[in-house]
């Protein structure tokens, strides 16, 4: 550290790695520098050394700029027309081979995926089995999804029996009914350096990887095919698209659904 120029990107990684366990090379630097470089000047920082320094002194500071790097737009059946494809065609070839399903909503940010996933199973496949693991990196967020209250915004997509049904009014917008919070389990977990558990028969990770290098990608998508069970679903966001998937073992079978071949 040394020996490199204090007001570089390069500077800035390896000094924010060891105090949020985030490393930045895994990123593509164009667009992270930027989100970087925009939040230090909406906060009237433009050296990285006082940037660091102020992180390392202001929890406040350093959430909100945490939450910066890795959030993701989210919303209750965002994207409708994929959830309609896993109603229709995924879960039903899913729960014809196993029970209980074994899911996992990889990059969970503040839990609309997962929960939609428990409702889904819950609305449409009433005697279904199932568990669903949750995670993300942002401790903050876990802890929003696991008190589930949610703002009207994050309901675009929703049809209102499903929100009278599955939710409570809250002040400023709905709390998800203990009976769904009961079916997902959050945990937290950084994607690139963390060990995962395997034996999933459905995995979603969706407009997470957005920011990644190749490198990083493939790296985390061999991981997935390792977590997946032969014949098990990875569900990927209408930003990302699995190219060269064959040396991964993945076949489309529908678009961002991606199944895990069977070895001969």
């Amino acid at each position: 550290m040394a020996n490199l120029d204090t007001n570089t990107y390069e500077w800035f990684i390896k000094a924010f790695h060891p105090k949020s366990g985030l490393d930045l090379n895994f990123y593509k630097q164009n667009q992270m520098e930027r989100r970087i470089r925009s939040f230090m000047a909406s906060h009237n920082y433009k050296a990285f050394p006082d940037f660091i320094k102020a992180l390392e002194q202001d929890k406040v500071l350093f959430d909100a700029f945490f939450k910066h790097l890795t959030i993701n737009v989210t919303q209750f059946f965002r994207d409708t027309n994929q959830w309609k494809t896993l109603r229709e065609v995924i879960l039903p070839k899913l729960l014809e081979k196993k029970t209980p399903l074994k899911i996992w909503s990889a990059g969970c940010s503040s839990g609309q995926e997962p929960y939609t996933m428990a409702i889904t199973l819950m609305e449409y496949f009433p005697q279904a089995r199932f568990s669903i693991l949750a995670t993300d990196i942002d401790v903050n967020v876990l802890e929003q999804a696991k008190k589930g209250i949610y703002k009207e915004a994050d309901f675009a997509s929703t049809g209102p029996e499903i929100i009278k049904k599955y939710f409570t009014p809250v002040d400023g917008g709905y709390q998800i009914k203990d009976q769904v919070k009961r079916a997902v389990t959050f945990q937290r977990q950084n994607l690139l350096t963390d060990r995962f558990d395997s034996g999933f028969d459905l995995l979603a990770c969706r407009n997470v990887v957005i920011y990644f290098t190749e490198e990083a990608k493939d790296m985390l998508y061999r991981k997935f095919a390792n977590s997946l069970n032969p014949g098990g679903i990875l569900f990927t966001g209408s930003t990302e698209h699995l190219f060269g998937m064959n040396h991964l073992g993945f076949k489309l079978i529908s678009s961002f659904f991606y199944e895990k071949q069977i070895k001969a």
